[in-house]
């Protein structure tokens, strides 16, 4: 990645060191379920969760002391490439508060990708699968917004996208949690929901996918740090992702764990 900095920044002749992050978002696809699989799912298939429940720890606690660990490896580069910014502003004008600030958000995208990837390797006891999800999962973040402008913009189209998507989310939990009941439960909620919504207002779902694609993809939002603004809602946004997806791990382990 370090490499792919400076040859980025050479080849396109510009000195914005925050581009580099948004051409080397994709790299997640990689490093994510390559340090995410094995965390729990590996712990699941070998029995060793069981020596966890022994300790006289919490599950809160071991979720985050396999979180933190990850964020160290995570960071071990990062800190690396933070000289970069420095070293070209010595051949020329850098915007250092830009290029360091897009770093920061940098690191929170990544720590929420690797929350999730905890998340999906809690659910199962294969490794393999667990990596497949996690790529599924960030590959349909990186192109859901592109992928939404070929969809509909009608409120008809819309309709029928989030009806696609509820039963999608139904299969989903019914593939992760081999649970029939919780799966039919959760696609007849997203379903009532939608028809509800569609009744009470049907104007609300003309271009509703686009703008949720947008502002929710973890991806896009970074483009405001690429662009030089600092915003504060993507910070927030990240972090409440990280603590959403962890709440839900502990979540899947206490379940297993009284089970």
């Amino acid at each position: 990645m370090g490499f792919a900095a400076v040859l980025c920044n050479i080849q396109a002749a510009f000195s914005n060191f925050e581009f580099v992050f948004y051409f080397s978002s994709l790299i997640f696809v990689i490093i994510v379920p390559i340090l995410t699989m094995r965390t729990i799912a590996e712990e699941r298939k070998q029995k060793t969760d069981q020596l966890l429940y022994s300790l006289p720890i919490t599950t809160t606690q071991i979720v985050l002391g396999k979180y933190l660990a990850l964020l160290v490896v995570y960071l071990i580069p990062l800190c690396i490439i933070s000289f970069y910014p420095l070293i070209f502003s010595l051949f020329g004008d850098v915007y250092l508060l830009t290029s360091y600030g897009s770093i920061a958000a940098f690191f929170l995208m990544g720590a929420a990708f690797l929350a999730m990837g905890i998340f999906i390797s809690s659910l199962t006891d294969n490794q393999g699968f667990a990596a497949g999800i996690t790529i599924a999962l960030i590959l349909f973040n990186y192109y859901s917004v592109s992928l939404s402008e070929y969809t509909s913009s009608t409120m008809f189209g819309s309709l029928l996208t989030f009806y696609a998507l509820a039963i999608v989310v139904g299969v989903v939990v019914r593939v992760l949690t081999k649970n029939d009941a919780l799966a039919y439960g959760v696609s007849i909620v997203l379903l009532l929901g939608i028809a509800i919504l569609c009744f009470v207002d049907s104007s609300l779902f003309e271009g509703l996918l686009p703008a949720m694609t947008e502002t929710l993809s973890l991806l896009e939002r970074f483009n405001s740090f690429v662009n030089g603004v600092f915003d504060m809602t993507t910070i927030v946004y990240y972090l409440s992702v990280i603590v959403f997806f962890l709440f839900l791990s502990v979540q899947s382990l206490e379940k297993r764990r009284y089970n």
